[in-house]
């Protein structure tokens, strides 16, 4: 088959055109086979310790590229034609042989007309695998009187067409499967069912298109008739992180302080004995820390069949950004420059929003690193399918990575008054509505908990965004979230990085980091939220609790604090004004804010 050649941009081999995925290029349907099909010496190794440290034992590549026209020689990747069966849009056979033109094998028919693919697929529904829908076995299967022996052993094989006729009514009626051999017709309705396929014994092979046929293959779950486009054929699991000099938590270090102590293995081994209290108070003296603290400590290791976990990603980058933010001006190089700014009390801002800020980062250079671990298909709770699908006998994986250079502004909240206002019984029922429809929704789970302080910080990053896009030179979907906010953790989390990274160049014009000192980033701030205090759907926006994909959204709508999705780490969910400007029932962590700026301002 003659190659197509297209271009496509490094950051789409992650998503949306990564490993997987089936994609639409030049009238052809074609899907990503996994990273077993590279050829790893054209595809440059990406460091990023942090990251392979959450992965799977492997190592982060970055998809062939090159600079001008593309030849025969060039550096490609493996796209496989996919679904195989087509049909001819002037005679309207239905087939999976391709044309011959001149001794070159061609995506036309023999009449001429341009073989377009089917649109529908089948998906498994809980093992991830996609196939073609057997046509022929298909249309001369069904339930009805129709299928007479005649029609069961049709070997006609190569006398399908798919018709359209608009005397049958519209939809999927209007569209069938004939067989000129034995006259059978079935209409396409007769296909979408959930049990249709499984009732006209068509059964998963087990395998990815580009995978070869193996006896061993076999799954037992059921298959179901999607359109090829169908955004569910294609849930990519990615997994980003700064690389930055992780630095070690607060906690961590008590920890490690406590476990070096020379009396603690001593205590360990009398296991709840007389002497462990004795040896836990002196441990707690020379360390400065309480004693309950140190027995936690100690009960924890007991419990411990392993090293200690890694830290969360986040943990370790929000760890960083305090250091950053410590040391005022960063006069260091390399790839994670931030200069830390201390918000003073001013008479020009309010103190209601400076007694709130803890401090801000002017992030001058960043670099992410992302990297696509693997998909799933059709329903989030289906298998894992792994982004390298090759033999792992002395072979690392490969994931699908790319390197971004960027810049952003990095904002840190009071966590003494956050803590205040989120143990309010009223707040706290308000963000409860969230934490039951994500326990109710299965692919919700993989979703942050949804507790006051995350569903509040990360409304206001989406409101500062839609702010930055007028300001900053950046369209709103050149800037991404990343959202510090828990408070289950020893070392509580309270803070937004609003950035901007740029896959096809070594960095960016600065346009976003200049408005990160104080004076120019607070009225930016106030201008966000007082375009957020009221919404042109409102009182509908602000009186409702029952907004965006399963309801994960209460006032929040595309009026007043949605972006662009791919901005956002949650796909435009868990967004809530109310917990950021209060509500007739809730008050807000910045309720007051604008009215004092009101004020202020005369």
């Amino acid at each position: 088959m003659e190659r197509i050649l297209h271009d496509l941009r490094l950051s789409e081999t992650v998503t949306p055109f990564g490993v997987g995925a089936v994609v639409d290029v030049l009238g052809e349907s074609l899907i990503a086979s996994d990273t077993s099909w590279w050829d790893t010496r054209s595809a440059p190794e990406i460091s990023c310790q942090r990251l392979l440290a959450r992965l799977d034992p492997g190592v982060l590549r970055q998809a062939p590229a090159h600079s001008g026209r593309a030849a025969k020689e060039t550096a490609h990747l493996f796209y496989w034609r996919f679904p195989g069966w087509r049909f001819c849009e002037r005679c309207t056979k239905l087939s999976q042989i391709t044309g011959k033109s001149k001794g070159r094998w061609v995506n036309r028919c023999d009449c001429g007309g341009a073989l377009v693919p089917m649109r529908y697929v089948a998906v498994c529904d809980k093992g991830s695998h996609i196939q073609d829908i057997p046509w022929f076995k298909w249309a001369h299967r069904g339930m009805d009187a129709g299928v007479t022996d005649a029609v069961r052993f049709c070997k006609a094989y190569k006398e399908l067409k798919f018709v359209r006729s608009s005397q049958r009514g519209e939809g999927l009626s209007s569209l069938s499967v004939e067989c000129n051999g034995c006259r059978r017709s079935r209409p396409l309705s007769a296909l979408v069912g959930i049990e249709s396929l499984h009732r006209d014994g068509v059964r998963c092979e087990g395998r990815q298109p580009w995978q070869d046929p193996s006896s061993d293959q076999i799954c037992d779950h059921r298959l179901i008739a999607v359109q090829r486009g169908a955004t569910s054929n294609y849930i990519a699991e990615s997994l980003s992180a700064l690389d930055i000099p992780e630095e070690t938590l607060p906690s961590v270090a008590r920890t490690e302080a406590i476990r070096s102590h020379e009396l603690f293995w001593r205590m360990v081994a009398d296991n709840g004995g007389p002497k462990s209290e004795m040896f836990a108070e002196m441990i707690a003296e020379e360390v400065g820390i309480p004693v309950e603290e140190v027995l936690r400590t100690a009960s924890d290791e007991e419990d411990e069949s392993g090293g200690a976990a890694l830290l969360d990603l986040k943990d370790g980058e929000w760890a960083a950004f305090l250091k950053k933010l410590e040391n005022g001006r960063d006069h260091g190089v390399g790839d994670f420059v931030v200069d830390g700014w201390a918000v003073a009390s001013h008479s020009t801002w309010p103190q209601a929003l400076t007694s709130r800020l803890g401090g801000v980062g002017q992030v001058r250079r960043v670099r992410e690193v992302r990297a696509l671990r693997g998909f799933r298909r059709y329903d989030a709770g289906a298998v894992f399918i792994n982004a390298d699908l090759g033999p792992k006998r002395k072979r690392k994986s490969v994931f699908p990575a790319i390197e971004l250079f960027g810049e952003g502004i990095f904002l840190r909240f009071d966590e003494e008054r956050l803590t205040e206002w989120e143990r309010a019984s009223e707040v706290r029922a308000r963000a409860d509505i969230l934490m039951q429809r994500r326990r109710a929704s299965q692919w919700a789970e993989r979703l942050p908990v949804p507790e006051p302080r995350f569903v509040a910080l990360h409304t206001i990053a989406h409101l500062l965004i839609r702010r930055l896009a007028f300001a900053s030179g950046y369209a709103s979907a050149s800037l991404q979230e990343r959202v510090y906010a828990h408070s289950d953790r020893p070392d509580r989390t309270a803070g937004i990085l609003i950035y901007t990274a740029a896959g096809d160049a070594q960095g960016t014009l600065g346009g976003l980091v200049r408005l990160g000192e104080p004076d120019k980033l607070l009225p930016l701030l106030l201008a966000a939220l007082s375009d957020a205090d009221v919404c042109s759907n409102d009182p509908v926006c602000i009186e409702s609790d029952r907004q965006g994909a399963s309801s994960l959204n209460l006032s929040a709508c595309h009026g007043c604090a949605l972006v662009s999705e791919t901005s956002c780490e949650t796909a435009n969910r868990l967004l809530d004004r109310q917990l950021v400007l209060g509500g007739a029932n809730v008050p807000g962590l910045l309720d007051d804010v604008l009215d004092q700026a009101r004020r202020i301002g005369g």
